[in-house]
């Protein structure tokens, strides 16, 4: 039998392609039985103690298990009887754990909904609202990122879509349509442009919003940024006067550049230049992304393709997280969502 260092010697003569390709395979035989993994949930979800999910109260007792095995109990406080998987994205669920561990990991490798779906062998709608329930389990722990250090920020813009509004619902379109491919008809920054502030660490955290439609202004970047930067970070940007205004409110340290690859010492905003280029590459695989799904994607970059970390800990995060969250998301809710994600 081979030992680990002739392997990972062997490892190091593969081409960066045969190696990607390796991880994958490995990473997809790292998964666990459908009762290992129930227990995963609720070793995890329960790991300071069993609690109700409905009310909080901790005075619960085993009630008996449910057809599959799982353990079913009954909160004496109000009544309602639970199982670990409760109050998550997964509870009513007709598909096992195993095939959402398998739909995580088709995430983490960013795969389109229908090439998901035939991987886990689910119907595309199926796969299209598992995306979107996994990724409002991420918003939440999105939005507790703190960003400190040398800081980037500036923002990027996006076409506005109202893909998914049309049809059944009481929609009307605010303008006429466009046709696919074609891009907005009003040049330069418009309100036909979604305005995304988008800030980067030089450890690999990032944050991205969508603020407003057309040009940024101070109130819509204290909507993104407020809480979200240290108080010893130091904030460098372009020489738009919006920044002084916030940096000024908020006691940040702000170092401003003329752009492009201007730097001054240490700091430049060469990172964010690329996290911009990485974020257009990931949604032009998506062949156009409706603007009241776009946070969602945005966050789904950030963990995915910015963070720091393997496709293996990124997917045992992404597990561990969106099947422990307490947090229930319907389809007919993510139908609903307003067709902009923010005040106008």
């Amino acid at each position: 039998m081979s030992s680990v260092t002739s392997i990972l010697a062997d490892f190091a003569t593969l081409s960066r392609a045969e190696k990607n390709t390796l991880i994958k395979c490995l990473a997809s035989m790292v998964s666990v039985s459908a009762g290992d993994l129930g227990k995963y949930v609720a070793d995890e979800r329960f790991s300071g103690g069993v609690a109700c999910p409905h009310c909080g109260g901790r005075h619960v007792v085993r009630q008996g298990h449910r057809n599959d095995g799982t353990q079913r109990y009954l909160c004496r406080e109000c009544g309602k009887t639970f199982v670990p998987t409760s109050k998550t994205i997964v509870s009513g669920s007709r598909y096992g754990l195993s095939v959402w561990e398998k739909y995580v990991g088709c995430m983490i490798d960013g795969l389109s909904v229908r090439k998901a779906a035939t991987v886990c062998g689910i119907h595309r709608n199926t796969a299209f609202a598992w995306r979107h329930k996994i990724l409002g389990a991420l918003q939440k722990m999105a939005d507790s990122v703190k960003l400190d250090g040398i800081v980037e920020a500036d923002e990027t813009f996006f076409p506005v879509s109202y893909k998914g509004n049309h049809r059944k619902g009481s929609f009307v379109m605010p303008r006429r349509a466009h046709k696919r491919g074609k891009s907005v008809r009003v040049r330069g920054l418009s309100r036909e442009q979604v305005c995304v502030p988008c800030a980067v660490n030089r450890n690999g955290l990032s944050l991205a919003k969508a603020s407003n439609v057309g040009r940024v202004a101070t109130r819509n970047l204290h909507a993104v940024y407020d809480s979200r930067f240290s108080s010893d970070c130091v904030l460098v940007t372009d020489k738009m006067n919006a920044y002084t205004r916030f940096a000024n409110k908020n006691g940040i340290s702000l170092i401003q550049l003329k752009g492009g690859k201007a730097q001054k010492g240490i700091y430049n905003i060469q990172h964010i230049n690329n996290y911009h280029s990485q974020l257009k590459r990931f949604m032009y695989g998506f062949n156009g992304v409706s603007t009241k799904h776009l946070n969602n994607y945005l966050t789904w970059h950030n963990f995915v393709n910015y963070a720091k970390g393997s496709a293996i800990d990124k997917k045992a995060i992404l597990l561990r997280f969106s099947l422990t969250q307490n947090m229930v998301l319907h389809v007919k809710d993510i139908a609903k969502k307003p067709a902009l994600p923010f005040a106008v």
